[in-house]
């Protein structure tokens, strides 16, 4: 199982111990466009801050995270898994996990970046800032450059299981699973359910649907599970204690779509 996760936005203010190695990371397909977005990122933050904060879509009160940029090079790294601090991680909560959840968050767990690419938990990077909506000068918006690259590496990471794909809009355009690959991906969606005047209404919270996604892939690292399709993973997350409405795709070459219903938001 390969699970999707996107970043966060909050990121530990520093990191610790060696700085980057990119050639350490996962995923050395990947390589040339990583240094070709640090170069022009360290490059853009360098010469002008007030560009860069504009660009970076920051506002003034972050100002203050263009200079992390500039250090990226020399500053200390840390696991991403540890790096992420936003909602999502917070519930995922990967140093809390037994040493074996914790090897297979190592294998199975992947995040998207619009620094990156894609790194996996264990990969070392240091605090940066740069979603994938950026429209970096020379190379345009992230989204649409990490296509290629993406589409040469992810199906060989993707293997013959299921992919879980649990990232957020922005960072879906990086990379969109075809053929076979697109038939072993299952994308998740939280609702939460309430009864207004005795009519369910359903809707979707942006902080709880991260929370829950969190909640969820913990779940599943805990209990060792390994679905090897998405009618699989319905049948364990439904025997985990969620509850999933889903239905194959209509056509061929398309991912499930999977709806967690929660009557409770936390």
């Amino acid at each position: 199982m390969l699970v999707l996760l996107p970043p966060s936005e909050g990121k530990a203010a520093s990191g610790r111990g060696a700085p980057l190695k990119p050639e350490s990371l996962s995923l050395p397909g990947l390589a040339g466009a990583r240094a070709a977005v640090l170069d022009g990122l360290v490059e853009l933050c360098v010469a002008d801050e007030e560009k860069a904060r504009l660009v970076l879509g920051l506002s003034e009160g972050l100002r203050g995270e263009v200079a992390k940029n500039v250090e990226l090079r020399t500053a200390g790294a840390r696991p991403a898994g540890e790096l992420y601090t936003g909602v999502l991680y917070d519930a995922l909560d990967l140093a809390s996990l037994d040493t074996a959840a914790r090897r297979r968050a190592g294998k199975s767990l992947l995040v998207f970046s619009g620094l990156w690419g894609a790194v996996r938990v264990g990969d070392r990077i240091p605090p940066y800032r740069c979603s994938m909506g950026v429209k970096l000068p020379g190379l345009g918006a992230l989204g649409a450059f990490w296509r290629g690259p993406m589409a040469e590496v992810m199906p060989e990471a993707a293997g013959d299981g299921l992919v879980l794909d649990l990232r957020s809009s922005a960072y879906t355009a990086a990379w969109k699973p075809k053929g076979a690959v697109a038939e072993r991906t299952a994308s998740v969606r939280v609702l939460h359910s309430q009864l207004v005047d005795g009519v369910e209404k359903r809707s979707v919270v942006s902080h709880f649907n991260k929370a829950t996604k969190g909640r969820m892939v913990r779940d599943l690292l805990r209990a060792g599970a390994g679905p090897k399709d998405p009618d699989e993973l319905v049948t364990v997350l439904r025997d985990l204690g969620y509850v999933v409405e889903a239905g194959a795709p209509a056509r061929p070459g398309r991912p499930w779509e999977l709806d967690v219903v929660v009557t409770e938001i936390h």
